[in-house]
């Protein structure tokens, strides 16, 4: 019999609860390890804040998840070993704790053999995310979701952290592998023609919503998985990439992005790739109408885990 989705303790789909300093031990059991973290910060934005509620607003719209993938054909509650680590340690005024509490986290679960899904939390998270992840598998290949490249050097005078400077900054330390570095979805008004130009010269392969309708995900994706090959992979996902008709919920929508169902149908294309850690960013649910943005990213987490249990070599 399923659980009632209004009762019980809210982790990521009713996984249970394993505290961080508990990750980084051997767990029994066979099966691949997941760690759900939340990080609940957001005060590197430049527009609306509140998605440091973005990981209680998910995990709420999880419980909606019952299990299986009809599209993808597997159950990936019953694949792997799905926990939710719970939320790692923020300071509102202090972005550079926030990011060593941030990539302390990230390391200690990847340390005990588990993968990562983040919820977020704002943009500029994925710094310290992916500062864990090459640490652990080198320069990462990635694909970026998103209506902004977030490769600005200073958003504010003085200050290289915000949340549209961390691929800038990750580049810039070697995180990023820009020979398959893919941002998909961005569009929008600019302040001039420098902020795509900057990132083509970082090496972005730049896939603007415009470009996509162009392509399609049955050209797009062959693209994607010939660059990437084997590379370790790592998938950022900022809900914004998403039209807001069908995300309203985040700080800085812009219109004419990805449908719903257009996001979930690039994720599912990711399958087979060598996916290490993603994340899913920008959910800012004091926005949201009928909690839509928060199912969708929910709904998002359930097609990343699918993927993991489908990885080749499990």
């Amino acid at each position: 019999m399923l659980p009632l989705p209004f009762s019980g303790i809210t982790t990521f789909a009713r996984s249970t609860h394993v505290p961080v300093n508990e990750c980084g031990g051997v767990l029994a059991g066979d099966k691949p390890r997941i760690a759900v973290l939340g990080v609940p910060y957001d005060s590197a934005t430049s527009s609306r804040s509140g998605a440091r509620f973005g990981p209680r607003g998910i995990r709420e719209a999880s419980l909606l998840l019952w299990g299986y993938n009809n599209v993808q054909k597997v159950a990936p509650f019953e694949k792997l070993d799905v926990f939710d680590a719970g939320d790692a340690d923020v300071v509102p005024v202090d972005i550079r704790a926030t990011y060593a509490s941030i990539e302390m986290a990230t390391s200690t679960i990847l340390s005990g053999g588990y993968r990562q899904l983040t919820l977020g939390g704002d943009h500029s998270i994925l710094l310290p995310l992916l500062r864990a992840h090459a640490k652990k598998y080198g320069p990462l290949a990635v694909v970026h979701f998103d209506a902004h490249p977030d490769t600005w050097d200073l958003e504010y005078e003085n200050q290289p952290y915000s949340h549209g400077t961390p691929c800038r900054r990750a580049i810039e330390e070697g995180l990023i592998d820009v020979e398959a570095y893919f941002q998909i979805g961005i569009r929008g008004p600019t302040g001039g023609p420098e902020d795509y130009q900057d990132a083509l010269k970082l090496g972005a392969r730049m896939v603007t919503y415009e470009e996509y309708r162009r392509l399609g995900a049955k050209n797009l994706l062959p693209e994607i998985h010939a660059c990437v090959g084997p590379r370790p992979l790592y998938v950022t996902f900022d809900i914004d990439a998403v039209d807001p008709a069908y995300a309203p919920a985040t700080g800085t929508p812009e219109v004419g992005g990805l449908t719903s169902y257009e996001a979930i149908e690039l994720v599912r294309g990711l399958k087979g790739l060598n996916m290490v850690g993603c994340d899913i960013v920008e959910v800012a649910p004091p926005f949201d109408h009928a909690g839509i943005t928060s199912i969708l990213a929910a709904n998002l987490g359930f097609e990343f885990l699918s993927l993991w249990a489908m990885q080749p070599g499990r």
